[in-house]
């Protein structure tokens, strides 16, 4: 990617590297997010165990996730591989794989606007950063909120038109789905039509529902907001709530998974 801190990373940070150079007891790799730093893994911190070949695990020019394990007084960086959980190492790569998205638009785009991207991040790209965290969670941004939030950077109004109307073609907000598992009981004669007629409600309401097998079932909603979809399904799970009171069902619900 173009944009790179500067400066020496902290202990504790988790950065994207990649392989440098293998020697017999240690790897040296690039800290592909700051500029002009390097770091070095020493074998025992390639993985738990006995590691007969270096190669085995990694690959010159393979991409990894690493984490600072420390920063001495003359900057030497000594990086780990293996304290780096699996679903950490797998959300950064995803992370850094967005931004590169991100940044492959924006060029696209200033191709089209004769704004390259070094001119991008030096007139809004760093105020994209320090601000949003990342570009490609600003572009998520304009998706939900809209152009104001381009505007606000005050670009060329050309580039800030193709920008809005390319993240709007291109971009989709993740989508989320929230789940509870509800327990509708009832020792009525009609209890049965009083606990379909509850489920068609919730429904109605804009929720699915899975039968789980009696008296268990599943609801749950799907969204790109999530914060708009967990009150929605918490409405709609105090309105279950409600109707089973009236109709004289027990109730209970738990989230799920």
């Amino acid at each position: 990617m173009f944009y790179k801190k500067k400066g020496k990373p902290e202990e504790g940070e988790i950065l994207i590297c990649t392989v440098k150079r293998i020697l017999p007891h240690a790897v040296f790799a690039n800290i592909d997010e700051y500029e002009h730093a390097e770091g070095m893994i020493h074998i025992s911190e390639i993985a738990p165990g006995r590691i007969r070949n270096l190669r085995d695990y990694v690959i010159e020019g393979k991409r990894i996730v690493c984490k600072v394990i420390n920063v001495n007084k003359q900057g030497n960086i000594d990086l780990s591989l293996r304290r780096v959980p699996t679903s950490l190492m797998v959300s950064k790569l995803n992370y850094y794989k967005q931004e590169e998205k991100a940044e492959k638009l924006v060029e696209q785009i200033g191709k089209e606007a004769s704004y390259d991207i070094k001119k991008f991040y030096e007139e809004i790209g760093y105020k994209i950063i320090e601000k949003h965290g990342s570009l490609y969670e600003f572009f998520n941004e304009v998706v939900r909120k809209g152009k104001a939030i381009v505007d606000e950077l005050k670009p060329s109004q050309k580039f800030g038109d193709a920008l809005f109307k390319t993240i709007k073609e291109k971009i989709k907000l993740p989508e989320v789905t929230l789940s509870y598992e509800l327990v509708l009981k009832t020792y009525k004669e009609d209890g049965i039509e009083n606990i379909k007629q509850i489920l068609t409600e919730a429904e109605k309401e804009g929720t699915s529902i899975i039968y789980l097998g009696a008296p268990k079932y599943k609801v749950y909603i799907k969204s790109s907001d999530y914060k708009k979809a967990e009150t929605t399904l918490n409405r709609i799970i105090q309105k279950i709530e409600e109707s089973a009171k009236k109709l004289g069902c027990e109730f209970s619900y738990s989230k799920s998974g």
